[in-house]
Order: structure tokens, then C-alpha cells, then sequence
């Protein structure tokens, strides 16, 4: 057998060894199946993203059962920062997630769900804005099986958005402080609902904004 041959045989056993070591991807899957998926969930952000879920129940017990306003003001306070924590991770570690961009804003909504009904049954908003704010979350919730049709989960989030989250999360602190005798109270209830109707104004801005994204993904592109 001459030198060249030897070298193709040994170049070919190499690549059998190869195939056999790694995964076969097949039409429609990534070569690597379970390694990416484990790896893009167990990440600090997302643990931190955890956290601030489990966070959730908490802060409304402590609204609505023994009333513990201190408390439920901590927590959301640390709701807060660890939103801008688990962002500024994400980005110096580079675990930014498929799992953490759908768990973030999802861990926003689910606080200021929790944070009109608790207010609302404890008298501090009325019902107009409970019904704009959640009706706003209702319209784009039925947009979800559009995108799925069209081969997407969700639309990214808008930077309205985010500051729109960002004036009703520093809104509902403020209204909380607002409903106590005192003079903090009247410090605090001008600025709070000075938060909660500019972060209502952007929040509907900002559905607006989602809705003509999903209009025009539906104009340009086939269902599936």
C-alpha cells in the first residue's frame, strides 16, 4: 500500500470515529440536542429571573393578609434590582437566553398584575386602570396563536415598553406610600400617580406599537 493511500485510510477511519462520537442532526433539529437547551436554563439570570417569580405570591400575601406594607415594599423594591441585576449579568457573563428573554418581561407583568389587584382590593387605584392595564395584556395575549402560525413565540420587547414597566413598577411603591396618613403620604401621592399615568399612557403606546408588528407579520409572510 504507497504512503497516500495509508493517509486517505487513516483520514477515513478519523472520520468514522468522528461521526460515531458526534450527534447526527436530523431535518429540523440542531446537531447538539440537549446540551444547549440544559445550558441556555442554568444560568444566573434566569436563576435570579427565579427568584423574583417566586417573589410574586409573596408580595401579594404580604399586601392583602397581614398587610405587612413594609415588607411587600421590600420585596418589590428587590424585585426591582434584581431586574437590573439580572440584565447586567446576562450581558457581562453573555448568557443572554431564549428562556431569560421570555421569563424577564413575563416576571414584570406577573408583579404588576399582582400589584393593581392587591391595590385595588385594598382601595388604592380604581377599577378604570386595573381594566386599561390588564385589558391592554388581554388584546395582546390573543395575538399569541397569530404568531404561532407564523412560526413565532412572541414579538422582542419594545423599549417602551420597558419604560412603561419601568413607571408602573416606581408607580405602585408610590401609592402604597400615598394611602397612609402623614406627611410622607402627601409627598408621595402626586408622584405616584404622576408614574402611573405616564406608565399608563406608554404601556398602551407600546401595545399599539405591538399590535402594528404583528399586523405587518401577517402581511408579509405566509402562515404556517
Amino acid at each position: 500500500m504507497s504512503i497516500a493511500a495509508a493517509k486517505r485510510r487513516g483520514a477515513e477511519r478519523a472520520g468514522d470515529e468522528r461521526l460515531r462520537e458526534e450527534p447526527v442532526a436530523t431535518a429540523g433539529e440542531p446537531a447538539v440536542l440537549s446540551r444547549p437547551l440544559v445550558r441556555d436554563a442554568l444560568t444566573w439570570p434566569n436563576l435570579i429571573s427565579a427568584l423574583r417569580l417566586a417573589g410574586v405570591p409573596l408580595f401579594l400575601w404580604l399586601l392583602l393578609g397581614p398587610r405587612a406594607d413594609g415588607w411587600a415594599l421590600t420585596v418589590l423594591a428587590l424585585s426591582g434590582v434584581t431586574d437590573w441585576a439580572d440584565g447586567v449579568l446576562a450581558r457581562k457573563l453573555n448568557q443572554q437566553s431564549r428562556l431569560g428573554a421570555l421569563l424577564d418581561p413575563t416576571v414584570d407583568r406577573l408583579y404588576i398584575l399582582a400589584s393593581l389587584i392587591g391595590l385595588l382590593l385594598r382601595n388604592i387605584v380604581p377599577l378604570w386602570l386595573v381594566a386599561v392595564l390588564i385589558g391592554r395584556d388581554l388584546v395582546l395575549a390573543a395575538t399569541l396563536p397569530v404568531l404561532k402560525r407564523h412560526g413565532l413565540t412572541g414579538l422582542p420587547v419594545h423599549y417602551l415598553g420597558k419604560a412603561a414597566t419601568f413607571a408602573l413598577l416606581y408607580a405602585f411603591p408610590f401609592l402604597l406610600l400615598g394611602s397612609h396618613p402623614g406627611t410622607i403620604s402627601s409627598i408621595a401621592k402626586p408622584i405616584a400617580w404622576a408614574f402611573t399615568l405616564w406608565g399608563t399612557g406608554l404601556y398602551l403606546w407600546a401595545g399599539g406599537l405591538y399590535l402594528l408588528q404583528v399586523r405587518r407579520i401577517v402581511a408579509s409572510s405566509p402562515a404556517r
